[in-house]
């Protein structure tokens, strides 16, 4: 759910700083004419960086949080600094389903009360 609000809030803001200006967007043609070899991006503007920042510990303790269910260290997210591989290594590891009881980490969160539907 967090990711989803991250999601949600990446996009509202985005919305906001082209209704402003805020947001750098770059168009780059070559012959002239839009053809395959044409561009477009937008990059985030300042509430953009802003809000980033200001998430980055948030998303760290979930993502720690979520690792630690499935019985693994925090220390798993430095492998998202493997290129492509450790990003689809990490991925997998958030979309396995946690260690049923507790783990070295402590109870399993889902017998505290959290829903079930994680499970299945």
């Amino acid at each position: 759910m967090f990711i989803l609000f991250l999601l949600l809030c990446f996009i509202a803001i985005g919305m906001v700083e082209g209704v402003l200006g805020l947001s750098t967007t770059e168009h780059w043609a070559q012959r002239g004419q839009w053809w395959f070899d044409t561009g477009y991006r937008t990059r985030g503007g300042p509430l953009t960086g802003l809000f980033g920042l200001a998430m980055l510990i948030p998303w760290l303790a979930v993502a720690v949080r979520r690792l630690h269910d499935t019985g693994r260290s925090g220390f798993w997210l430095l492998i998202m600094f493997v290129p492509l591989i450790g990003s689809l290594v990490l991925l997998v590891f958030f979309i396995m389903s946690g260690t049923r009881g507790p783990n070295r980490f402590g109870p399993d969160p889902v017998e505290a009360g959290e829903p079930e539907f994680a499970r299945s």
